[in-house]
């Protein structure tokens, strides 16, 4: 333990400004971010400010929250205990974000196994159009993304980047620095194509208007969830390169060793949860339930 007066496994924290300063400069980003994405006021010009202001916080209090943990195990005080608990709390948050994405996967479900229910609804067959376009699956007017082409080298890209992480880590528990360094850097190259990529493929769809068009505006439910939900991974692989950046620069600066490595784990935990979510997302959405009947 790094205080020797301590003699228990636990490590209380010192009084942390960061919760504090998180959820306010959190508020502020929310706040921004609505005022300036529904136009409210008419100053949604001045509201992007304010998101941008919020966005700065919250960045921050990110570095500055875990620069301190950094240094509180460096400092000697995350015992065994600590980092089980450490364990236990990255293995609960990647839990969490299973469900949320579990949500935006039954939508696909829902639509692909009962569209022909919205066809039956009163209120909905009272809507010119509505029932028309949800009689069929996929319902009128949406084009499918051809899953063999972009996505699939999405796919391929992940996958061989869940490669290179496993090699890093290997690497850093053999004590083996330099092939720490090399799978490291090539698994966030290989994050930052996938990006681009997805990219790519956003501005096709909407310049080609595959989801959203004049004879998609019954059924734009498609559409509105094949973004929400490749999008939302398109952000976690974003965070995820960021979380695999940051642990590059923390191992070419001297940091982790092969006994004390915990955030370098968290971070390959994480990825290969993205790498996994999208096989998910490869599979149903892009090719099994578009071609339900």
């Amino acid at each position: 333990m790094a205080n020797d007066a301590v003699k228990h496994d636990y490590h209380l924290v010192n009084p942390s400004p960061w919760p504090l300063v998180g959820s306010f400069f959190a508020f502020v980003m929310a706040i921004g971010g609505v005022t300036w994405m529904k136009g409210l006021f008419g100053l949604e010009k001045h509201f992007i400010w304010i998101f941008l202001i919020g966005l700065a916080g919250v960045l921050y209090t990110m570095a500055g929250w875990w620069r301190d943990v950094t240094l509180e195990a460096n400092a000697g005080d995350h015992t065994p205990v600590v980092s089980i608990g450490l364990r236990y709390g990255m293995v609960m948050f990647i839990a969490s974000e299973v469900m949320f994405f579990v949500a935006w996967f039954w939508v696909f479900f829902e639509m692909a196994l009962f569209h022909h229910h919205r066809t039956l609804t009163p209120d909905i067959n009272s809507t010119a159009g509505v029932a028309a376009a949800w009689a069929t699956w996929p319902p009128k007017g949406v084009e499918l993304v051809s899953p063999f082409h972009l996505p699939l080298v999405n796919t391929l890209t992940l996958l061989l980047s869940g490669t290179t992480v496993t090699w890093a880590h290997h690497a850093l528990q053999t004590g083996d620095r330099k092939g720490a360094k090399t799978g490291l850097l090539l698994t966030v190259l290989l994050g930052v194509l996938f990006t681009s990529v997805q990219a790519y493929e956003y501005h096709h769809i909407l310049s080609e208007h595959l989801f959203f068009s004049p004879e998609t505006e019954n059924s734009a439910l498609y559409g509105n969830a094949f973004i929400m939900a490749t999008g939302f991974h398109g952000f976690h692989v974003l965070v995820g390169t960021i979380f695999l950046t940051i642990c590059l620069l923390r191992l070419m600066g001297g940091g982790f060793t092969p006994q004390k490595h915990f955030g370098f784990e968290a971070a390959a935990w994480y990825w290969h949860f993205v790498d996994v979510v999208w096989l998910f997302l490869f599979a149903f959405v892009y090719i099994i339930l578009p071609g339900l009947k």
